[in-house]
């Protein structure tokens, strides 16, 4: 295991704490799905898994190494995070959105070097925009605007992609779209993608690794077989799904049908 936290506590305020005691490990060159209620903590563990908010106790572990002490560029090149509906500014074209993704390399002056070039090039390819490329990005389609961020953590050339719920807004074919690209993305290159899930079934199909939260703590992780069964649905959601045997009989898919 890569990537870890160990008893993390976090509040945003003096209170009620968001994350209580938290542990987890996080499986490389596997999808991730981090799936639980709303208000439960998902995105703000997402966020310390990459330094974006610090724990007041406990630590994150990246690579056998204590995550406080890598500085900000050399974490940038390993980790690239991508929030739940980011803005960009108006009139940036897709190449333009797409080459931020290299700032951690970029020299003294800023100058792109060829590297930088052709990684902006192959995140285009990647996730089949280069035909859009020169497009501003408010031209594009929902799934084809949220490719391109992901184009951009593409270029970022990080092994661990961690990502804020990904199909937000997007309708059932852009969901799909997006996250079969994730899992291409996962198969050919090897990346580790950890991503916050509303869907249960988005977490059953795509992801090797479930995560459950309930009130800031992990209650269950486990393959998606371990995970979708009716007593954690009950326990995790809160609601009695129906469960049918998928193309894959290791991935269930869950119908929820009622509130416990």
């Amino acid at each position: 295991m890569s990537l870890r936290a160990r008893e993390i506590c976090f509040s945003y305020t003096e209170g009620t704490p968001i994350l209580r005691g938290l542990s987890v490990e996080i499986p490389r060159a596997k999808v991730t799905a981090l799936i639980g209620r709303n208000g439960c903590g998902k995105s703000t563990l997402l966020k310390v898994l990459n330094r974006l908010l610090l724990p007041a106790s406990g630590q994150v572990f990246l690579e056998e190494r204590v995550l406080s002490d890598y500085p900000a560029r050399e974490l940038a090149q390993k980790m690239a995070h991508l929030t739940q509906s980011p803005i960009a500014p108006s009139g940036l074209t897709v190449r333009e959105l797409v080459g931020f993704g290299r700032h951690p390399y970029l020299g003294f002056l800023g100058r792109k070097s060829s590297k930088d070039h052709e990684m902006v090039e192959w995140a285009l390819e990647k996730t089949e925009l280069t035909f859009l490329a020169s497009r501003p990005l408010e031209a594009l389609s929902g799934g084809q605007r949220q490719r391109a961020w992901i184009a951009m953590a593409l270029a970022q050339d990080t092994e661990y992609l961690l990502l804020d719920e990904p199909t937000t807004y997007l309708d059932i074919a852009h969901q799909l779209e997006v996250l079969e690209l994730l899992a291409q993305l996962n198969r050919e290159e090897g990346k580790t993608v950890v991503m916050v899930v509303h869907e249960p079934n988005h977490a059953s199909q795509y992801a090797h690794h479930v995560v459950g939260l309930s009130e800031g703590v992990v209650v269950m992780q486990g393959s998606p077989s371990e995970i979708f069964v009716k007593e954690r649905m009950v326990e995790l959601f809160g609601v009695e799904p129906l469960l049918f045997e998928g193309p894959e009989k290791e991935r269930p898919w869950c119908v929820p049908y009622r509130v416990t």
